[in-house]
């Protein structure tokens, strides 16, 4: 009897002792989830729109119009010898920003570490171009480079250049690059300075030791400590190059003679002024594959450093 008894008592003890299930979301996550399904349809119904209407013709007149017109945006976009050549201009716009960033950069990250005095209102001044609107940098070196009152203008006259620098093809490319350089190298010298604030001190005083020179040591000792922080600010670069936009557009729009035509370029040009959407979208998911391409080069190279997980 009293075994008998004993049964559910036993048994709620055991229920007691059970642990419970954690829920499957937790308050954080039931707290985040509105705002993340916001983001979320504010992302992924664009990105389908955007798939849909790089297969059909967008009619425009009489209330928007979706024509199926299966992958004839895509053959038209892979077959364009113009299209080719703005990627084949955007390839050349990425490797000369990123390489003169890169060096100027860290130029510049090496020089502001041995500044002991004044490091912050040095960086601070530094800095000062990336705080600047894209917009207002071009409009700047629009009226820099003016043919006819333009400070550089002026200086290569001086020089005895005569041309037109944002009227002649080569020099206008030039000038464009120049531009991006001038704003965007002061990011690369701040991530490059925190990745030098980061090398242990112990390791340049041993190569100091052993008598490694300066140029010795930053190249076996101080790049190799900062190379994942160097990947990282060109992956940030890289991809923010294939699609910039506001600079050329406010100083040459493409010109002259399509010679600064990068894709952002090419992709407003027949989106909106144009309204060939179609063609236009099917150049954005190129433009997006080309951006995720290179963001997995780079991921796969920090991953064989072993400076990802």
């Amino acid at each position: 009897m009293t075994s008998v008894l004993s049964r559910p008592a036993a048994r709620t003890r055991t229920a007691e002792r059970a642990p419970r299930r954690p829920p499957r979301l937790s308050f954080n996550g039931r707290m985040l989830a509105p705002g993340v399904l916001v983001l979320a349809a504010l992302s992924v119904l664009p990105f389908l729109a955007l798939v849909a209407m790089s297969l059909c013709r967008v009619h425009l007149l009489g209330g928007v119009r979706l024509e199926w017109a299966g992958l004839d945006n895509w053959s038209r976009a892979l077959g364009d010898p113009a299209m080719w050549s703005s990627w084949a201009l955007t390839a050349v716009y990425l490797v000369l920003t990123l390489g003169l960033e890169m060096l100027l950069g860290l130029a510049i990250a090496l020089l502001l570490h041995q500044v002991l005095r004044g490091r912050g209102l040095a960086v601070s001044l530094v800095l000062l171009p990336m705080f600047v609107a894209p917009v207002i940098v071009g409009l700047l070196g629009r009226y820099l480079t003016d043919s006819t009152f333009g400070l550089y203008s002026f200086v290569l006259r001086q020089l005895g250049w005569q041309g037109d620098i944002l009227g002649s093809p080569t020099s206008a490319f030039a000038a464009v690059v120049l531009m991006d350089v001038w704003e965007w190298t002061p990011l690369i010298a701040l991530i490059a300075l925190a990745g030098l604030s980061g090398v242990n001190p112990s390791v340049l005083e041993a190569a100091a030791l052993d008598g490694a020179g300066y140029w010795r040591t930053l190249r076996h000792v101080v790049l190799p400590s900062i190379s994942g922080v160097l990947l990282v600010a060109l992956l940030i670069r890289a991809m923010d190059a294939v699609r910039y936009y506001d600079i050329i557009f406010v100083t040459t729009n493409g010109g002259p003679a399509d010679a600064t035509k990068t894709i952002p370029i090419r992709l407003f040009e027949n989106a909106f002024q144009f309204f060939d959407l179609g063609y236009g979208a099917a150049i954005g998911l190129m433009m997006l594959l080309v951006t995720i391409v290179i963001s997995q080069a780079f991921v796969k190279i920090l991953t064989s450093k072993g400076l990802t997980r």
